[in-house]
């Protein structure tokens, strides 16, 4: 089946949503052990949140880049994360999408969240020629999610390793397998029609 170019694909369940982030691990051990943010997670910076594991092992190297050695599923409550994609504003201008530069400049300023389409990556890192959500949360959303959204938060880093070591030894089918279970998640035209380019 062909995918669409601009897809949520996630883990989910009937109401939550795993979304993957990494951390050092003064942030990130204690967070997995306690199952919240703790308070040296600054909560009036944008913290960036991706459903889908393999960018995220993208963005941080499975797990091996300074200052994110501890990879995070933080699962949080859908009703959290629809909030956050219906007050969000793609990251960057696009024509025929936003009236003008200066709208979307405004709509930028006043969001709590913003959304990029980065392109999805395969088990050894390449980019697919099609894209998944990253969301970006600031202000009230980044609040929210540290505080209310977060239903649980697990250090899957040896899982990133365990799947790394595998794909570096070949054996991309034994990785694959031991990916996460990730599917299109239900957002309708309403939710995501004003978020894709």
């Amino acid at each position: 089946m062909d995918e669409p170019k601009h897809r949520i694909r996630a883990l989910h369940t009937e109401t939550t949503v795993t979304v993957y982030q990494a951390y050092p691990p003064h942030i990130g051990l204690p967070a997995a052990s306690t199952g919240r943010f703790p308070a040296a997670w600054q909560r009036d910076r944008m913290t960036w949140i991706k459903p889908s594991f393999l960018w995220m092992m993208y963005r941080c190297g499975w797990g091996v880049k300074e200052g994110q050695e501890t990879v995070l599923a933080v699962e949080i409550a859908r009703e959290g994360f629809e909030w956050a994609l219906r007050h969000a504003c793609l990251s960057h201008y696009e024509r025929g999408l936003h009236p003008d530069r200066a709208s979307w400049k405004r709509d930028l300023q006043r969001s709590p969240a913003r959304v990029q389409w980065d392109p999805e990556r395969d088990l050894q890192l390449q980019p697919l020629p099609y894209r998944s959500l990253q969301l970006g949360l600031t202000g009230d959303a980044a609040r929210r999610y540290a505080d209310e959204w977060t239903v649980a938060i697990t250090d899957v880093t040896p899982l990133a390793q365990e799947i790394h070591t595998l794909v570096r030894a070949g054996d991309l089918s034994a990785a694959g397998r031991l990916l996460p279970a990730e599917l299109p998640y239900p957002a309708d035209e309403e939710l995501l029609g004003p978020l894709l380019p």
